[in-house]
């Protein structure tokens, strides 16, 4: 399985943004974490992060015809991007929406999610580990 995971806005700056919200561990932690878990399952992965709308539609337009499936942490532009919802529909691979933080319990706006209306799955509030439960999810749903 070929496996692209990306990462939106300010996630560059985990262990220093709000880490009462997403915790203290740094995004490379989080790469290392999600590296590992494709390791022992066999998965190939590439891995971006971009705090631009459009280089994350670039990147899900890109996995077309070249990867099997996609976990994504839009991260603010959950709430906010018809045009990576679109991208997500057009390409139309099977995807997981992960959250680090539980969106349902926080700010009204952040309970509105275009990108998942192109998931199959959405984890919330598991922190690095909703990651790996997606990966997982991803690998026993449609195989290595």
């Amino acid at each position: 399985m070929k496996l692209l995971v990306l990462n939106g806005p300010n996630l560059n700056m985990l262990g220093v943004r709000e880490p009462d919200i997403y915790g203290r561990e740094d995004y490379a932690s989080l790469e290392r974490l999600i590296r590992d878990t494709c390791g022992e399952l066999g998965v190939d992965v590439e891995i971006c992060q971009s705090n631009h709308e459009g280089e994350l539609v670039d990147q899900i337009q890109g996995a077309f015809g070249r990867m099997d499936a996609i976990v994504i942490n839009p991260a603010a532009y959950t709430h906010t991007s018809v045009a990576i919802l679109d991208a997500l529909k057009a390409v139309a691979l099977p995807a997981v929406e992960v959250h680090l933080s539980d969106v349902n319990d926080r700010e009204e706006f952040r309970k509105i999610s275009y990108a998942g209306m192109a998931c199959e799955k959405t984890i919330v509030g598991k922190g690095f580990q909703g990651y790996t439960e997606a990966i997982r999810y991803l690998v026993q749903t449609y195989g290595t």
